[in-house]
């Protein structure tokens, strides 16, 4: 099918480039935007975004494909920064960069490409999207490796129905390959990681900037006293580097691991081991469940889950319960079930949508 006009989400990476010269090398008419989501203490030191302006420059020179910039910062601070902060505040662990898509990639950047004509938006990410009818279906990458459905699960039959993955069926060796021989510059460009706008600085020194520090005990599982940690705001569940309890006389040498914080007491609860009990869950609650197909929870069934990306899907079983939020309960215990992350369900290589993560059950 020909689209008179396709509106690219340009990044500055090789994905995103790849993806445009494919549409237009389908023959449709391709233009692109640059999205600039942040301006709070943006700098080459924290934020590549005026190298990766530059890059989508040269690359849309290169593809002969017009260029304009969208600044978002605002819709950034006002949908995704602000719930991110207070996420952690509440003591949990968001990941903003799914929200980042519900919000700005594909409704703030999808309505300013619709005011613009387009009649579709494309991404650089590794997905496939398939329908029947008005009926659409996100579907899992070819590369099992990339699969990035775990960060669109939020899309809805709309967004769905208005959006192009070009990179669907391709892996990160053929994309970069592909780039090779168009004499693109970002052909071997190290891929984003992380959040922008934290950048290459320390975690917590970037959250020290707007939460204040709460300090409190490190305890183990028994309640005895092992150290002092600076807010459970900047702690993880599953986390191990930065504890600083080392050394312990009566502990054995096994790392220790964060496997639970409490805010009544502010306590940062730890133990040893990585396969510690205390890391494993058998079952947890969904809350702000979001299906993409609506007619997929009428009843119970068995369905696979991600609790993280990059994970291999999971065996379990969703029950719809009275509140509305979902319990998964898995056939195998999961590690690190963080409160705040995003549990993503699938039938197979069908992604059904997912939730927040409420809590943990053991």
């Amino acid at each position: 099918m020909s689209y008179k006009h396709i509106v690219v989400g340009l990044s500055g990476g090789v994905d995103s480039a790849i993806a445009a010269h494919l549409l237009k090398s389908d023959g449709h008419k391709v233009d692109a935007i640059f999205m600039k989501n942040w301006e709070e203490d943006d700098s080459e030191s924290y934020c590549s975004a005026s190298q990766d302006l530059e890059d989508a420059e040269k690359v849309c020179e290169k593809l002969n494909i017009p260029l304009r910039t969208v600044n978002f910062s605002s819709e950034y601070w006002d949908w995704v920064f602000e719930y991110f902060l207070a996420e952690h505040k509440a003591g949990r662990t968001p990941n903003p960069d799914i929200l980042c898509n519900t919000e700005i990639k594909f409704k703030a950047f999808l309505d300013f490409a619709t005011e613009l004509g387009a009649e579709k938006i494309a991404t650089g990410h590794y997905a496939r999207c398939e329908h029947s009818g008005d009926h659409y279906r996100l579907i899992t990458a070819s590369d099992s490796n990339k699969d990035q459905s775990y960060f669109l699960h939020g899309l809805n039959q709309k967004q769905l129905s208005q959006s192009l993955f070009p990179l669907g069926k391709m892996n990160k060796h053929q994309v970069r390959q592909l780039a090779g021989e168009l004499n693109l510059h970002i052909h071997d460009k190290k891929d984003s990681t992380g959040i922008c706008f934290i950048g290459e600085r320390k975690f917590r020194d970037f959250l020290n900037q707007y939460i204040d520090n709460n300090q409190g005990d490190i305890v183990d599982t028994e309640g005895n006293i092992l150290g002092e940690h600076q807010g459970t705001t900047f702690f993880t569940i599953g986390q191990r580097q930065g504890l600083g309890i080392g050394g312990i006389a009566t502990a054995s040498e096994q790392p220790w691991y964060v496997v639970d914080k409490c805010l009544d007491t502010n306590q940062l609860i730890v133990a040893q081991g990585s396969d510690h009990p205390a890391l494993f869950n058998n079952s947890l609650i969904i809350e702000k469940m979001h299906w993409i197909d609506h007619a997929h929870h009428e009843q119970i069934y068995p369905v696979q889950a991600k609790i993280r990306y990059r994970q291999h899907h999971q065996d379990c079983r969703a029950v719809e319960l009275d509140n509305g939020q979902w319990q998964l309960n898995f056939d195998q215990p999961q590690r690190a079930v963080t409160p705040g992350q995003y549990a993503v369900l699938y039938d197979h290589e069908h992604c059904l949508g997912g939730g927040i993560i409420s809590h943990r059950i053991d």
